[in-house]
C-alpha cells in the first residue's frame, strides 16, 4: 500500500523574515522542506537555516517530556504533574508577594511568533502581573518607538530601493532576501553604500564604502545633515509641506562639520561630503540600519532620531525605495492592560509611555537588580536569557534565586539548566500560526497562515495548549476561551480581513492584506503636531534633547576613563550576526555545525601582529565583566583596533560573558554592547598557557 504524500505550504519561523515554505509530508513525516516560488520575500530560495528546519524537527536532543528539578538532577514526570505543581507554587507566590512576583520572558515575539507572544501576555495579565520582558528592551523595540517619536507611526525600508545605504547591516548574514533583491537593483542602476568597521564582501560592489569607529554613527549622521542643509540639498518642498522644527535643526547642526566628525568617527570629511550629496540628490534613498547595531550604543535614541530625520530632509518618506508608511496587519488583542507599571517604566518611561501609549515590556536590563525583591518568579517560553541577554553572569547569578523557574523550549538550553521545570515545546510545523511579513521586512504587507504540518512529537506542546492548561489551574478559564488552537488564531486573523479558512483552503501560499501606497494624505503623520517632528517637544519634556545629538561610548577611547582605556584598549562589538544561526538557535544541527563550526573574534593583521596572535589561534578576549575563548580570525578588513566578537554561542564563547548590563543608553535603557572596550592575548594550545 502506497504511503500518501501531501505538500502543504506554509512559513519558517526560524527568524523574524517568516519566508514561505512547501513542506513535503509522508506518512505524518515531513520529508522535505523548500522555498515557496510564489512568495514574495523570498521567492522560492531558503537560507541554510530554513533549508536544514527539518534537522531541528527531527532532532534526537529535543527534550520529549517535562523534567522536574529533585535533587540538583532532572527526572522526567507528567504534564499533569508539572502543570499543577507549577500552579500551586504560583499561586504560593501570589498570595505572599503579589502577582507582579511572577515575570514572563519570551524570546521570539515578532512576526515570526506573534501567537507565542499574544498567549504569554495573556497569561501574564490575566495573573495580574504587568512584568512582560524579551528581546524588546534591547533589540528594535528603540527603532520602533523612535519612529513613531518622529513620524507618529512606524515607516519601513523597502527592497527595491535606488540607494541603498547598509548602516552597519549585512545582509549577507542577516537580512537573506534583502541580499537577493539587492544584488538584483545593483544590476539596474542602484547605487550602494556600505558604513561598517568591517568592510563586509558587499563593500566590494559598493559605490562608496567607509570604515566607520563603532558607536560613532550619531556623529556622522550629523555631519551628513550639516552639509546637506549647507549646500542647500535638502528637499525644501517636502520639509514646508510636512515637517515641524526644521528652523530649530540649521543651527543646531552648523558645529557638526564633516571635520569635526571625521576626528570622532575615522570617515574623511570629504567621504562625508560624498555621502551627503549622493543621500540628497537620490530620490528613493533608504538608509538600512543594523537590526541591533545603532540600539546598542550609548548614543541609541539619538542614532535611530538621526535617520528618521535624514530620511525627511531629503524627502525619502512615502516615495518608492525610500521609508514607507504602509499600515500593518490588523489583528485580535485579546489580552488587557494590568494596573500598575512593569520594572523599569520609571527610569526609563519613552520606553514605557509614548503620548499615553503603553508598551507592555518592561526592561530586561533592570532584571537582576530585581531579583528577588521584587520578581520571585520567571516563566521563560522560546527564549535563552542566560546566553542573549547582556551580562550572562549578572543574569545567571538573579536567576538562580529565584524561587520558581519554568522553561517552555524544544531543547535544554542553558536557560532551562538552570529551571526546576522544562516543558517540552513544539516547532514551527506542529502548531498553528500567522506568518506576516511587515515589521522588519521591508513594507511588504504580506499575511500567511502557518499550518501545522505534523502532529506534536513525542510529549510536545504548542504555547497555545501549554498556556491555556496552566491557566486553567490558575483560575484564568476566562482568559483562553478557545476550544482549539485553530480558533485562536482564527480569532486573531479576525481584523486582517484574512480569514482563516480563506488562508487555508483559497490562498495557502498567503496574500497581501493591503495595497501599499504612496501618497502622504491629511493626517497621516500622528504626532501632536500632526507632522513629522524634527524637533521633538516629547523628547524635551522627558529631560532629553529635542534635536539629535551625539553622545561618545561611556567605555570608549574618548569617554571613559584613561586608567580603564589603558587596561582594555582595543573597541569591542559584541553581536555579529551568522547565516547559520539565530541567536542561540540551530546550534545542535550537525549540518550547520559543519559549515559554521566555531565561534571566531574578527581582528585585523596589525592588531593581531601586535598581540602575538595569528589566524586560527586560540585566544582570550577580556573586559571588565569577564573573558571569552575563541578562535581568532585574522582579516584585512576588520578596522585596525576593533575586536568582532558573534553573538550566540553558549559556555565560554558566549559573547555576552564580556557586556555590562549597567552601561546603559539614557533614554531607553538599551545595553551598550557595540561599543565596548577590551584586552586580547594569546593561548597556547600546547601547553594551556595564555601569553
Amino acid at each position: 500500500m502506497m504511503t500518501r504524500k501531501i505538500e502543504i505550504f506554509t512559513d519558517c519561523s526560524l527568524c523574524y523574515h517568516s519566508c514561505g515554505t512547501k513542506v513535503t509530508v509522508e506518512g505524518g513525516r515531513a520529508v522535505k522542506i523548500r522555498g515557496l516560488e510564489s512568495h514574495p520575500l523570498n521567492k522560492g530560495r531558503l537560507c541554510p537555516k530554513g533549508a536544514n528546519a527539518l534537522d531541528v524537527v527531527y532532532s534526537p536532543n529535543r527534550i520529549k517530556r517535562p523534567l522536574k528539578r529533585r535533587n540538583g538532577a532532572f527526572q522526567e514526570i507528567g504534564w499533569d504533574q508539572a502543570l499543577d505543581e507549577i500552579a500551586e507554587r504560583l499561586n504560593n507566590l501570589e498570595a505572599r508577594f503579589g502577582p507582579q512576583s511572577l515575570g514572563m520572558f519570551c524570546g521570539s515575539i515578532g512576526v515570526e511568533n506573534l501567537e507565542m507572544s499574544t498567549l504569554a501576555h495573556l497569561l501574564q495579565s490575566g495573573f495580574g502581573s504587568p512584568n512582560f520582558f524579551s528581546v524588546e528592551s534591547i533589540c528594535y523595540r528603540m527603532r520602533i518607538r523612535t519612529r513613531q517619536m518622529t513620524f507618529g507611526r512606524y515607516p519601513t525600508e523597502e527592497f527595491d530601493s535606488k540607494l541603498y545605504i547598509l548602516w552597519g547591516h549585512n545582509p549577507e548574514q542577516s537580512d537573506f532576501p534583502l541580499r537577493f533583491f539587492l544584488k538584483k537593483n545593483l544590476k539596474k542602476g542602484a547605487r550602494l553604500v556600505v558604513i561598517d568597521p568591517k568592510r563586509i564582501p558587499l563593500a566590494d560592489e559598493a559605490d562608496m564604502y567607509l570604515r566607520i569607529r563603532p558607536g560613532t554613527d550619531g556623529a556622522l549622521a550629523l555631519a551628513v545633515m550639516n552639509v546637506i542643509i549647507k549646500e542647500d540639498l535638502y528637499d525644501k518642498a517636502f520639509v514646508d509641506a510636512h515637517t515641524y522644527g526644521f528652523e530649530k535643526l540649521v543651527p543646531h547642526v552648523k558645529p557638526f562639520t564633516p571635520e569635526w566628525a571625521e576626528d570622532i568617527t575615522w570617515v574623511a570629511a570629504e567621504d562625508i561630503r560624498r555621502l551627503a550629496r549622493l543621500f540628497a540628490r537620490t530620490k528613493g534613498a533608504s538608509i538600512f540600519q543594523g537590526t541591533c547595531t545603532q540600539d546598542q550604543t550609548a548614543n541609541g535614541t539619538q542614532n535611530s532620531r538621526a535617520f528618521s530625520v535624514l530620511q525627511a530632509i531629503t524627502g525619502n518618506i512615502n516615495v518608492p525605495g525610500g521609508w514607507v508608511t504602509s499600515p500593518p496587519p490588523r489583528f485580535s488583542n485579546p489580552g488587557h492592560v494590568v494596573g500598575g507599571e512593569p520594572i523599569g517604566a520609571e527610569s526609563y518611561p519613552l520606553f514605557f509611555d509614548l503620548w499615553g501609549k503603553k508598551a507592555p515590556y518592561g526592561v530586561v536590563t533592570m532584571v537582576p537588580e530585581s531579583i528577588p525583591e521584587k520578581l520571585k518568579a520567571f516563566l521563560v517560553v522560546g527564549g535563552n536569557p542566560l546566553i542573549s541577554m547582556p551580562d550572562s553572569h549578572v543574569f545567571r547569578e538573579a536567576f538562580k534565586r529565584l524561587e520558581l523557574l519554568v522553561v517552555h523550549d524544544l531543547f535544554m538550553t542553558e536557560t532551562a539548566e538552570l529551571a526546576h521545570y522544562v516543558l517540552p515545546a513544539c516547532s514551527h510545523l506542529e502548531k498553528w500560526g500567522i506568518g506576516y511579513t511587515y515589521n522588519v521586512c521591508h513594507c511588504l504587507p504580506y499575511l500567511m497562515l502557518r499550518k501545522q504540518c505534523i502532529g506534536p512529537l513525542h510529549e510536545s506542546w504548542s504555547e497555545w495548549r501549554f498556556l491555556t492548561e496552566l491557566a486553567k489551574r490558575l483560575g484564568l478559564d476566562k482568559d483562553f476561551p478557545w476550544k482549539s488552537e485553530e480558533e485562536f488564531v482564527s480569532c486573531m486573523l479576525g481584523p486582517s480581513g484574512l480569514s482563516f479558512d480563506y488562508l487555508l483552503n483559497e490562498k495557502p501560499e498567503g496574500d497581501f492584506y493591503t495595497d501599499k501606497k504612496y501618497e502622504i494624505p491629511q493626517g497621516l503623520f500622528r504626532t501632536p503636531t500632526g507632522k513629522i517632528e524634527i524637533y521633538s517637544e516629547t523628547l524635551k519634556e522627558a529631560g532629553f534633547d529635542p534635536l539629535p545629538t551625539y553622545l561618545e561610548p561611556e567605555q570608549g577611547p574618548i569617554r571613559g576613563d584613561q586608567a580603564f582605556r589603558d587596561k582594555y584598549p582595543l573597541i569591542l562589538s559584541v553581536g555579529n550576526r551568522n547565516l547559520y544561526y539565530t541567536h542561540s538557535q540551530q546550534r545542535q544541527v550537525e549540518t550547520l555545525r559543519k559549515l559554521s563550526p566555531d565561534a571566531l573574534t574578527e581582528i585585523g593583521p596589525e592588531t593581531a601582529k601586535e598581540y602575538g596572535i595569528e589566524d586560527g589561534d586560540l585566544m582570550v578576549v577580556e573586559t571588565n565583566r569577564g573573558q571569552v575563548r575563541m578562535k581568532a580570525k585574522v582579516d584585512e578588513r576588520v578596522a585596525e583596533g576593533v575586536v568582532l566578537v558573534p553573538h550566540g554561542w553558549g559556555g565560554e564563547a558566549n559573547g555576552n560573558l564580556l557586556t555590562d548590563i549597567r552601561v546603559r543608553e539614557p533614554v531607553m535603557g538599551y545595553p551598550d554592547q557595540k561599543s565596548l572596550q577590551c584586552t586580547i592575548r594569546k593561548i597556547s594550545l600546547r601547553s594551556g598557557l595564555e601569553h
